[in-house]
């Protein structure tokens, strides 16, 4: 059953409603037999009454593909040798049927380790579910129950039409309650350093989310699923998280057909820009992020990728953010081509990129902003194989910080004694004569901008030289 309510309804449901809370649209009148007013139904109420009734079948419909999830702690052996199934009550979750033949979508963090989970449907039933695979950076998982009937499965909806301010309809088995539904709107999407997966598009909304909704679904007015509830803020009322639909449906896919996600591979390492990093490389603060490494051999060495260029585009996608630029490059498949903005000595210049399978991780280096009030402070030697083996360096040329002066602006930006300064505004620097070469070159008032590695890994930072 679908039932929908158009934006016309919606108005008219708006006058009339206001014009009955104003007391002028339910008249009352005495009854023709001397009796007891009988109170004449407003147009607005019948309107409210339609509406609420949406909801309610809504909620009806949506709660039987619902599920509660109890991972299995195996406890002790019969005599039989197998050990005891236990369920685990303080991991317990909520999770959605997907499809009629049992496959099942949940949190990745409601599952933990268990290899088996039990699982409660709204007929009270119980069967034991297979975990066919897990995706700890997106925290999503699957599991698959074997039936002797189809399963009441929901469908997914488009999160990509998602608007803040939209109804959703939340629900879950918060507490134990189960299949508790909730009603609020979309109160912002694209939420991402949250801190909670690797890759972070969360839709937020206030339909109330509590301890044991994780797992279950958001859906729309349609009875589509269009995130998964995974997360809420604990000190606060109100903020609740749901991984978009679009983003669940691709890696449950993944899981269902290969037990595991292929991610796309770039081979950079990032950084995001500050104002003052922006302000060197010749973009916006927020056009972009800054590759501060790339790695030998892997995509985007051979494509042409450099340190320093500021990444802006992949596929005519802009890129803001290192969360970004990891989302938008892992959700393609290994061995395709993607095209790739990067803007290079103030050019912008675009470079097709044949991507390889996932690895590791992109580094990200996140360093706290400048303040250009404060000295240079750092004192720095020639790069020798005693130091380089002291400070784990697989160098043979740089310019070593020897000392950070406390309270400088090095220290403020971060560095350290250890870190090996490569360049210099862009300029390589392998030894001492060659940093003060450079140095010289900055005018009083402007800024430098270094490379450093530290431990086998690189960043740019600004800072701004003392006054001689």
């Amino acid at each position: 059953m679908r039932t929908h309510v158009s934006f016309s309804t919606m108005m008219v449901l708006g006058l009339s409603l206001s014009g009955w809370l104003l007391g002028t649209a339910v008249p009352t009148h005495a009854g023709t037999d001397g009796g007891a007013p009988q109170r004449k139904v407003s147009p607005g109420l019948r309107l409210l009454e339609e509406l609420q009734t949406v909801i309610t079948d809504l909620a009806e419909e949506a709660k039987p593909s619902v599920v509660s999830i109890f991972p299995i702690q195996t406890m002790g052996r019969s005599r039989e040798g197998s050990g005891e199934r236990v369920p685990n009550s303080t991991g317990s979750g909520s999770g959605v049927i997907v499809d009629p033949n049992g496959h099942i979508l949940t949190n990745n963090h409601v599952v933990g380790d268990a290899a088996e989970v039990e699982v409660r449907f709204s007929d009270k039933t119980k069967l034991f579910a297979q975990v066919i695979g897990k995706d700890p950076d997106t925290d999503l998982a699957v599991l698959k129950v074997t039936a002797d009937h189809p399963l009441p499965a929901a469908h997914f909806g488009d999160s990509t039409t998602v608007k803040v301010g939209q109804w959703v309809l939340a629900v879950g088995n918060p507490f134990g309650l189960d299949r508790t539904v909730t009603l609020g709107v979309v109160s912002g999407i694209g939420r991402e350093n949250i801190n909670l997966s690797r890759y972070e598009n969360f839709i937020q909304t206030d339909a109330s989310i509590n301890p044991g909704n994780s797992g279950g679904p958001l859906f729309d007015l349609r009875g589509d699923i269009i995130g998964i509830n995974t997360a809420i803020i604990n000190f606060a009322q109100g903020i609740g998280f749901a991984i978009p639909s679009n983003m669940a449906k691709h890696v449950m896919h993944q899981l269902i057909t290969k037990g595991k996600v292929v991610r796309a591979w770039l081979g950079v390492g990032l950084q995001p820009l500050t104002p003052e990093l922006a302000n060197k490389f010749g973009v916006s603060e927020n056009e972009g992020v800054l590759v501060n490494e790339v790695f030998e051999r892997d995509p985007a060495a051979l494509a042409g990728i450099k340190p320093g260029d500021v990444i802006t585009k992949v596929d005519g996608a802009l890129v803001d953010t290192t969360n970004k630029l990891s989302r938008l490059v892992g959700g393609l498949e290994p061995g395709s081509t993607t095209r790739v903005e990067v803007v290079r000595d103030g050019k912008r210049i675009n470079l097709d990129v044949a991507l390889s399978e996932r690895r590791d991780a992109v580094v990200t280096a996140s360093l706290p902003q400048s303040r250009s009030d404060l000295k240079l402070g750092i004192d720095v030697q020639d790069l020798t194989a005693g130091l380089a083996e002291k400070f784990h360096l697989n160098e043979s040329r740089g310019v070593l910080i020897s000392k950070v002066e406390p309270g400088s602006l090095a220290q403020a930006e971060g560095l350290r004694e250890g870190d090996l300064v490569k360049e210099v505004n862009r300029v390589d620097t392998g030894t001492v004569g060659e940093f003060t070469v450079a140095v010289s070159k900055v005018k009083r008032g402007d800024t430098i901008l270094l490379r450093v590695l530290r431990e086998g890994r690189a960043f740019y930072v600004v800072l701004k030289p003392a006054d001689p």
